[in-house]
């Protein structure tokens, strides 16, 4: 489902993402409403790309624990590779949790420009985003970085039904020289080292305690 959504949404990137959406047209039997037309995925997501951003992944499964399938979007700005600078301006890559309607289109639930590393925040083994996962009301951002010495780390969300909202579940990865892959040192933080920290809260270029 992932690699369909990124090979719906490349055609209309390139076509810009400022396209008129059409009407959600219903048929009433009985007492429901039944639909007929639904509009295309691509101009339901599309609308959420703001301009001078483009596409650079996404993910889908079941964020909120409910019955719809949600969608998660991860932006890039146009010419990061060329703009971003990890010490004086990191281009910030904004996350965006969309959750999906009764109607089958898409609600803006939250967004972070905190949660995924810049593009020259991995050091010589280049852009550091490894890639997004979702399952059952919990989703990871993976990253992998460094020189000689690499790192990884994995920022894990899960869904509070009590809240309505994402919180940080966990915040770990390992750090290894290549000559002694095996020699590696772990770190793991959970909600007992950071307390509740809500997903919009999160800032991944802080340094860890």
């Amino acid at each position: 489902m992932k690699n369909s959504i990124l090979s719906i949404l490349a055609a209309i990137i390139l076509l810009g993402c400022n396209q008129n959406h059409g009407t959600l047209k219903t048929a009433e039997s009985g007492n429901e409403l039944v639909e007929t037309y639904r509009e295309p995925i691509e101009n339901r997501i599309a609308k959420f790309i703001s301009d001078g951003y483009l596409l650079l992944d996404s993910a889908s499964g079941d964020l909120n624990l409910d019955e719809y399938s949600d969608i998660i979007l991860i932006l890039k700005k146009v010419d990061e590779e060329i703009t971003s600078d990890i010490i004086d301006n990191p281009e910030k890559r904004p996350l965006l949790v969309l959750i999906g309607q009764e109607n089958g289109d898409y609600k803006l639930a939250a967004k972070s420009y905190s949660t995924v590393y810049c593009y020259d925040c991995g050091g010589m083994m280049g852009d550091p985003y490894q890639g997004v996962t979702i399952k059952d009301g919990y989703f990871s951002i993976e990253h992998y970085g460094g020189s000689a010495w690499r790192w990884t780390r994995i920022i894990t969300y899960r869904f509070s039904q009590d809240c309505d909202y994402w919180f940080l579940h966990r915040d770990g990865g390992e750090s290894f020289h290549v000559s002694e892959p095996d020699g590696g040192k772990d770190f793991m933080r959970t909600k007992e080292d950071f307390g509740k920290v809500k997903f919009e809260d999160f800032d991944i270029f802080k340094e860890i305690d």
